[in-house]
């Protein structure tokens, strides 16, 4: 069982189920979860309904998608990123994109002439190109939010609690059938959750009571 103030939920379900555990009575402060969780509505709800979220934001979020070695190094002086060859940006723009799109951008103009000849094009240039571009996606206000909070010791200290819900997963899996689907449908499928879930429940209540009996002792 898990403390009143920490849930661990579904991703498409977060603001909902928090809402129903406050109207049962749970005081719910904390929504633990892993990176999947972290995407901008959850945030954005968190802030609003007045709790905390306890997932980390995606690498795709504060890296991009790029591998290390595809990555270009911004030089300070000249306010413009650099390719390995050490070709620097001879422009820069910014881009807004639609919400449903994603954050705003830079983009950065290499010059294409010195990319045709460069000894790292493969992989960087495609032959025949018209021009050379490297973007750099912006954090938005929610995703600087959440990165900021990230890094706090309230944050870290309270991601290392993710590791028993992980551990109960693997219980209702391996130990009481909850891997593989015993019937078909997803009525039957919800029973059987509901009786794995009740039956794990059921040893911890147990168990906490055999505790706090031999305590009194």
């Amino acid at each position: 069982m898990m403390k009143n103030d920490e849930y661990v939920l579904d991703k498409l379900q977060q603001d909902k189920l928090v809402e129903k555990s406050r109207e049962a009575g749970m005081d719910v402060e904390d929504v633990i979860g892993d990176k999947a969780y972290s995407f901008k509505n959850n945030i954005e709800e968190a802030e609003k309904k007045d709790y905390r979220l306890i997932a980390r934001l995606n690498n795709m979020v504060t890296q991009g998608s790029r591998k290390k070695e595809d990555e270009f190094e911004f030089n300070k002086d000249a306010g413009m990123y650099q390719c390995r060859a050490g070709h620097i940006a001879k422009s820069r723009r910014y881009q807004e994109r639609k919400k449903e799109k994603g954050n705003p951008r830079v983009i950065y103009d290499f010059d294409v002439k010195k990319c045709r000849v460069c000894p790292y094009r493969e992989g960087c240039y495609k032959e025949g190109a018209k021009r050379k571009t490297y973007s750099e996606t912006l954090m938005g206000d929610t995703h600087s939010r959440q990165a900021e909070f990230q890094e706090t010791e309230y944050f870290k200290e309270k991601a290392k609690e993710r590791y028993k819900i992980e551990a109960k997963n693997s219980e209702l899996k391996h130990r009481h059938g909850y891997d593989v689907a015993s019937s078909s449908g997803l009525a039957g499928m919800e029973i059987q959750g509901a009786t794995a879930i009740f039956a794990v429940n059921m040893k911890r209540i147990i168990k906490l009571m055999d505790e706090k009996s031999r305590e009194s002792r």
